[in-house]
């Protein structure tokens, strides 16, 4: 079969396209995939994802492409429907959908300006490469520091505000022999070239935009540690406007919620952190208080089972343990949740996990321990779980 005609590398704005079906394969389940003669689809590859958008036939259908992949130089549309009319030699309309292609237009330009300006100051070679759904990945092959990563985002923005134009070439051998540029893999025949001048020079098959001042705003969103280099999400475009639209949003209600002005947020946060902390403190002591206290009243010789509201799991273990210093018989601590009860059950000698286990078949619950102290939550309220576990001890 002839190779694909590729009409999104001469021009990738344009959007539709009339075409013919060179070839119709039918797919188990339904639908199928559909060979053009030429197309404005992209395939998947090159870490950009395929374009969407639908192939019309002469009689009206719409075929809806879900996904497009290249092989052998033949570029394939998977269609949800392959009707008996799309058969070799059909005219077709293909029509891409423009949103979803500019966005990704956006996001693969700013990642040659950002892995540039990377290479450029760092040495950094970008190892790996992905347009995701909320960001693009990049894995870098050496880590950078945050204050590094803030300097290129910002001389990488830089370019995108100089609005300079982003330049397709295919060079001959003897040209591509002179040329430094970033590829990530060997290229057997013909190079397709992708320059912004200063900022980048990288054999590249994909789509981007005009020139640089369309990607907008450059954004690193997050960045990591990853197999010895880093691992960034970045945002641009549409997609970094919508990140610090959020990002002021939250802020916002930060802002309301600390009644404190935006540029005094992390103070304010500081403050309440070390206000909660010493609030945790004054918890810890007032509730060993009370542990002491519900242990003194305990039956040195019985069973020892308390509710006690809002208790945390280590609440709970302190309590239980604490009790089995006072109380030689079975020692519970519960506490209300919004899903049941939380549990904890102790015994000075003996051991509780068959009793944690009969305790998780009657009332739904899940947990387990030691021997001597078992841990967990149930869906039945605290008072049927103290009724089963006094109803238990009495049968020890």
């Amino acid at each position: 079969m002839q190779p694909t005609e590729r009409f999104y590398q001469a021009d990738p704005y344009r959007t539709e396209a009339g075409s013919v079906i060179l070839a119709a394969e039918p797919a188990e389940g339904g639908g199928g995939r559909i060979a053009l003669a030429g197309t404005v689809f992209y395939p998947e590859g090159g870490g950009q994802p395929a374009d969407r958008g639908a192939l019309t036939l002469p009689d009206g259908a719409a075929l809806a492409v879900a996904d497009v992949h290249e092989k052998d130089g033949v570029i394939w549309h998977t269609v949800d429907a392959l009707p008996a009319a799309a058969r070799p030699g059909t005219p077709v309309h293909a029509a891409i959908d423009w949103a979803w292609r500019f966005d990704k237009m956006q996001q693969h330009t700013g990642e040659h300006i950002l892995s540039g300006t990377l290479h450029r100051l760092f040495g950094a070679e970008n190892v790996g490469f992905h347009i995701g759904s909320e960001a693009v990945r990049m894995d870098t092959s050496l880590p950078i520091s945050p204050e590094g990563l803030l300097q290129a985002e910002t001389e990488a923005n830089r370019f995108v505000w100089r609005d300079l134009p982003v330049q397709v070439s295919y060079p001959s051998p003897a040209e591509l022999a002179h040329m430094t540029y970033r590829s990530k893999k060997e290229i057997a025949g013909q190079v397709r070239m992708v320059t912004i001048p200063g900022a980048d020079v990288c054999a590249c098959c994909g789509t981007h935009v005009a020139s640089t001042g369309q990607v907008g705003l450059i954004k690193i969103i997050a960045a990591e540690r990853y197999k010895g280099g880093m691992r960034l999400a970045v945002v641009c475009g549409a997609r970094a406007l919508a990140e610090v639209q959020a990002m002021q949003s939250r802020q916002s209600q930060i802002v309301a919620e600390l009644s404190a002005k935006p540029a005094e947020t992390a103070n304010a946060v500081r403050r309440v952190h070390a206000e909660l902390t010493a609030l945790k403190y004054a918890q810890y002591g007032l509730c060993g208080q009370l542990f002491d206290a519900l242990a003194a009243a305990a039956d040195p010789a019985g069973d020892a089972i308390y509710i006690v509201p809002g208790l945390d799991p280590d609440g709970l273990h302190r309590l239980a343990v604490r009790l089995t210093e006072a109380a030689g018989g079975l020692c519970a601590a519960l506490t209300p949740t919004d899903k049941g009860c939380g549990w904890c059950i102790a015994r000075r000698a003996g051991d509780v996990r068959p009793l944690a286990r009969a305790l998780n078949a009657a009332c739904a619950g899940r947990g387990g321990g030691k021997p001597g102290v078992c841990q967990g939550s149930c869906a039945a309220a605290p008072e049927a779980v103290a009724a089963f576990l006094q109803e238990q001890a009495a049968q020890l």
